[in-house]
């Protein structure tokens, strides 16, 4: 097995196992909040990795990286951590993950006026029809029809429509990309993200001194170092790593591996349910992601 090869394991297993910890943290101080906080020490550890390039940002491109950090780090992750705290944590793995390829593909079109072939078509109308499965004992049952949480089919749209912002972001974010390195792009977001979250959640959420006492008590601590050590720190050099090797296609086949991690990893810890339905569903995404994928 080659090195990247077991570079690849290693970021589809961390970032199919993020969702355990968010799930859990949030559990005991308010999801958000959790989101703010790992945030702001991942932002605080890229740009302290940058060293002298973290001031390498011109003048032309502050605004669009306001807007940029706003969408992919504060608008996905408000969202994105809300939802995986109200649904079972594999199937918000399953909804983020394997939407990625099909909401950029969207994007893409909408904001730099890329065609949309036959496949991408099929892509984007698989993907759909995988989310309505997802949905399905949600709309048939009641919402609460898997955990018994009234918000549980919220919280799927609110991943869906969180991983829809982190795309659109994801697509601004090219224009200005070349403009500094990578780590200095990465740390600004990332920092200018976990204001937002924590402007958010002081409005929307009831933090409190407890919930900064919590933070150092289990199980959030450990959750918390998961979050930043493995999804933000060792995810995001990998996929950067590998991006450069292997192309973006090859690359973003974690859009496979990491949501039958995260799936196992719900159903393992957490008793998570998965029927027919969910099954059938996160099939059909699956090759809608496998679909776009190809036609870039």
């Amino acid at each position: 097995m080659t090195r990247n090869a077991v570079f690849f394991a290693i970021m589809c297993l961390v970032w199919g196992l993020t969702f355990l910890p968010v799930k859990i943290a949030s559990e005991h101080v308010p999801p958000i909040f959790l989101a703010a906080v790992r945030f702001w020490i991942a932002g605080a550890l890229m740009l302290l990795w940058a060293g002298r390039d973290v001031f390498k940002v011109p003048a032309a491109t502050r605004g669009r990286l306001l807007l940029t950090a706003l969408l992919v780090n504060t608008g996905n992750y408000a969202f994105l951590f809300w939802g995986t705290a109200q649904a079972p944590s594999g199937l918000a793995a399953v909804v983020n993950l394997a939407t990625i390829p099909v909401w950029s593909l969207l994007a893409s079109r909408v904001i730099e006026g890329h065609s949309i072939s036959g496949r991408r078509v099929l892509a984007i109308g698989l993907g759909a029809v995988g989310l309505s499965f997802l949905f399905a004992t949600r709309l048939s049952a009641g919402a609460s029809a898997a955990t018994g949480n009234p918000l549980e089919i919220w919280g799927l749209a609110s991943v869906a429509f969180g991983t829809l912002l982190y795309c659109v972001g994801a697509v601004l974010t090219r224009a200005i990309a070349p403009a500094m390195p990578t780590l200095t792009l990465a740390g600004w977001q990332t920092m200018i993200g976990a204001a937002g979250l924590t402007v958010i959640s002081l409005v929307l959420e009831p933090v409190d001194v407890a919930d900064l006492r919590a933070l150092g008590t289990w199980p959030v601590w450990p959750s918390l170092l998961t979050l930043v050590v493995g999804g933000s720190l060792m995810g995001f050099t990998i996929y950067l790593r590998l991006l450069r090797d292997w192309g973006a296609f090859r690359a973003g086949l974690y859009a496979f591996v990491s949501p039958v991690i995260a799936v196992s990893a719900g159903i393992i810890v957490l008793s998570e349910p998965f029927g027919w339905a969910e099954g059938l569903g996160a099939f059909l995404m699956f090759g809608a992601a496998a679909l776009a994928l190809r036609s870039r």
